[in-house]
């Protein structure tokens, strides 16, 4: 079986080696090629985009020799059930043709999540299904659960290689590393079908992958993303029918780690943003890595590194005990949110800052609290000395650092105090906050019968922490309460009074 395999693999090689070139060349001369748009593609030259051809032709040879051979020598096929093979090609070749048909022509999300389902839906009336969810302890999923779970499934991975499609052999090379764990679980479980599927398609990749690296000469397109990762959901149903539940899980869930993760990441941030989730942009992971120095041929070999270790990973589990689990799970977790820290997401930013406003929420409950105190204390204030108490002490209990305190003249304190102006700060000096970095908020003063009595500017220092304040109740219940106030402890000097008295009347100056 070993010199088999290494057989199917060398011809796969050297076939998609051959094709993929042929292709590239035909491509070209018909005009077959993807040009650079929208700003979100990162090559700058038109290339062919049917690489995915190429890997079909090298992977459907292959299996027809293999085929071919079984008749002339049986004991190429014995362990091996050709019935499932057919199950997992025919849906796949329809894949190939939607892939086809996107690459040359284009095809909506809809009609591609269409196809999609009616090839999954192939895969569950062939008997390859999800068998159960061990995290529930069922055993038997009722077929209602049971199909549109295989669905997802399908769906999920077949678009996650899809989505990973960004760069020069990205796809292909995290195909690469995935296929290459298929092998190795099918021979461990004495799989022979699966192992010679996944060995044939692992040479298939190889191949093409020869054009492919950066700089690329032809891309693998819709028809090789969509191809391979059918393939590759298709060979992990196949396989859980004859590994553990456990395994059948795992296994395939950590070694798309990341295409999954890719996947997970997109939709997310796209939910958060309030965007469609079919929405293209330039915040997949390898845009991120580009963005943050890293040349084209760097960002891939990173991320063919963290394939692998996704890959080894894995292995791990399959031979799962406590401490394999637990380290797998520990590994993976923390590279995953290490990961997702260093690529610097606002959206995640942004629900950070969320949930830590939620925990600080008693704070923020404290903060709200002395400005409503403060609100209901000037309704009822008597002088201006009062009303200044109110506002240090409202002040003194929330997140600001100082304010600028200014009554509009002709208007002074009951007592005859001219002045009018009044600062306070957290700092021993207001010029302390007032010439340091700081955000300032001006409030108008204005009573509730439209007359404007001063304005208080408040000033907080720039600081990381977020201001732990409904700022609405500044900007709309405090000012009127304050302005009103101010309207009812202070008086128009006596002297503009007089002044106002002995003034002729405006009908005198007509």
């Amino acid at each position: 079986m070993t010199l088999l395999f290494f057989g199917l693999f060398a011809f796969s090689l050297a076939l998609s080696f051959a094709a993929t070139r042929q292709v590239r060349d035909t491509a070209t001369r018909r005009g077959w090629v993807s040009k650079p748009q929208n700003g979100r593609h990162v090559h700058e030259t038109p290339l062919p985009r049917l690489g995915g051809a190429a890997i079909f032709l090298a992977f459907s040879v292959t299996l027809g020799l293999w085929l071919g051979l079984s008749l002339v020598f049986p004991r190429l096929s014995s362990g091996t059930d050709l019935a499932t093979l057919l199950r997992i090609y025919v849906p796949g070749c329809l894949i190939f043709c939607l892939g086809i048909y996107d690459d040359l022509h284009g095809a909506g999300p809809y009609t591609k999540f269409a196809v999609q389902a009616i090839a999954a839906g192939m895969l569950f009336v062939g008997g390859m299904h999800v068998l159960n969810l061990p995290l529930l302890g069922v055993h038997t999923l009722p077929w209602f659960v049971d199909l549109p779970a295989t669905v997802l499934w399908v769906v999920a991975v077949t678009n996650a290689f899809n989505l990973i499609d960004g760069l020069d052999g990205l796809a292909a090379g995290s195909a690469l590393f995935s296929t290459i764990v298929f092998f190795v679980v099918a021979l461990v479980n004495q799989s022979w079908l699966g192992a010679l599927m996944s060995i044939t398609l692992a040479g298939a990749i190889l191949g093409f992958l020869r054009f492919n690296f950066n700089p690329a000469t032809i891309f693998l397109g819709d028809s090789g993303s969509l191809f391979i990762g059918f393939t590759l959901s298709a060979l992990a149903l196949a396989g859980a029918q004859k590994a553990p539940t456990f395994v059948a899980v795992a296994i395939p869930v950590v070694s798309f780690g990341l295409p999954i993760l890719e996947t997970l990441l997109s939709i997310l941030r796209r939910l958060i943003s309030g965007r469609p989730i079919f929405t293209a942009d330039r915040e997949h992971i390898h845009h991120k890595l580009l963005q943050m120095g890293l040349s084209h041929r760097q960002v891939v070999i990173v991320l063919y590194a963290v394939s692998a270790v996704f890959a080894m990973l894995s292995l791990f589990l399959l031979w799962p005990t406590g401490s394999s689990l637990g380290l797998v799970l520990a590994v993976v977790g923390t590279g995953i949110w290490m990961g997702v820290q260093h690529l610097n997401y606002i959206e995640f930013g942004e629900l950070r800052r969320v949930a830590q406003r939620t925990i600080e929420q008693r704070q923020i409950f404290i903060n709200n609290l002395s400005v409503r105190r403060a609100v209901e204390e000037l309704k009822v204030a008597a002088d201006f000395d009062q009303v200044r108490r109110i506002l240090v002490a409202a002040f003194n209990g929330n997140d600001f650092d100082g304010f600028d305190f200014q009554v509009f003249p002709p208007f002074s304190d009951r007592s005859g105090d001219a002045s009018r102006r009044f600062h306070w700060s957290k700092a021993p000096h207001m010029a302390a906050i007032s010439n340091q970095p700081s955000w300032k908020l001006m409030l108008d003063l204005v009573t509730t019968s439209n007359q404007p009595r001063g304005a208080l500017v408040v000033y907080r220092a720039y600081e990381r922490r977020d201001l732990q304040l409904d700022v609405n109740l500044l900007t709309s219940e405090f000012p009127r309460a304050l302005a009103d106030a101010l309207d009812r402890v202070l008086v128009v000097p006596p002297a503009l009074v007089a002044r106002q008295s002995d003034a002729p009347p405006l009908a005198a100056n007509l």
